[in-house]
């Protein structure tokens, strides 16, 4: 079984390699995303291995077809990257990976909260120029004072909740199906309570094509509290970024910080001059520290990487024995 896996970074190869030793792939496994060329490398492949950003197009998916593809997997828990009606027209078999260390999400959601209510940036960045003089931006209030509102509650919004409520914070959660495993961690509220009453909040649901697109736009922010402090480490497409960057501009929003955008293929992982910004990239540079955006990093940690590659050979692995996936999508 030969299997081609897209952007598997350097520091990700040992995993790759050293959990196959319970499988025994021929692996071909290349730091290119999939795009218009590296989509022939599946050439004489039997399977193909994608991540996020990696466009499991009609177009790509009728490639692999004619390429003698059989599966195609995503070391994702989200699949909106790829067509599965095309996917299903081909007869290709696809599978996702239903969970990864949700600790990898949650920390950099705590991170982002606690670098922008302490301005940890702001200060870092006038230290390296040799300005230590304190100013009243620097005055903070204490996380274990605030409110935090965690929207969704599935595992990485628990990690999420459980998280800042360690370090003291009131923690209130919204999420359409009502949880009954949260304990003293979090209680669980309607959205406009969350919306009027968190000093944070953190977006931890997922992302559902023509349902929830750009869930967090201006009309929840009215509803926001002053000073509030925004965080999505789920998916671009549930922001309305332009909305969100407007508060910020006007004070209504404290600090925001994501790790997605959408069509993020068009900014992550590329290297691009200031000279070069789009009108997008201008004003987040504009209003930096105050806003934060890194490269769709979240499951960028050794515990995550691992559980993506492990679940993913095994989807593979059932598709051969059996026929059939788990965790098959189509």
């Amino acid at each position: 079984m030969k299997l081609l896996c897209y952007g598997v970074r350097r520091v990700e190869r040992p995993f790759f390699e050293d959990l196959n030793a319970r499988f025994n792939f021929d692996l071909v496994l290349t730091e290119s995303m999939l795009n218009d060329e590296t989509v022939h490398l599946a050439k004489g492949c039997d399977a193909v291995m994608l991540r996020g950003g990696c466009p499991g197009s009609r177009q790509n998916l009728q490639i692999y077809k004619d390429y003698g593809v059989q599966y195609v997997l995503t070391r994702t828990v989200g699949y909106n990257h790829i067509d599965l009606d095309a996917a299903k027209d081909l007869g290709l078999k696809v599978a996702y990976v239903p969970f990864y260390s949700p600790n990898a999400i949650a920390e950099l959601a705590l991170t982002f909260a606690m670098t922008l209510s302490r301005h940890v940036q702001y200060m870092g960045d006038k230290g390296k120029d040799g300005n230590l003089i304190i100013d009243e931006f620097m005055f903070s209030k204490e996380v274990r004072k605030s409110t935090v509102g965690i929207i969704g509650l599935g595992k990485i919004g628990f990690t999420a909740a459980q998280l800042f409520h360690g370090i003291g914070a009131n923690v209130i959660g919204y999420d359409i199906v009502k949880k009954d495993y949260l304990g003293d961690v979090c209680t669980q509220v309607d959205l406009d309570t969350l919306l009027k009453e968190s000093d944070i909040i953190s977006m931890h649901m997922p992302y559902f094509k023509g349902s929830n697109d750009e869930f967090l736009n201006a009309e929840k922010i009215e509803k926001m509290k002053e000073g509030v402090i925004l965080i999505n480490t789920s998916r671009g497409e549930l922001q309305k970024v332009e909305d969100i960057l407007s508060y910020v501009e006007s004070g209504k929003i404290q600090g925001y910080a994501t790790d997605v955008l959408a069509n993020e293929t068009q900014y992550f992982n590329k290297l691009t001059r200031p000279e070069d910004f789009d009108v997008l990239l201008t004003r987040i540079q504009s209003l930096y520290p105050r806003v934060l955006v890194t490269p769709h990093i979240g499951s960028y940690t050794d515990e995550a990487v691992s559980n993506m590659v492990e679940y993913s050979y095994e989807n593979l692995q059932e598709f051969i024995d059996t026929g059939k996936s788990k965790n098959q999508l189509v």
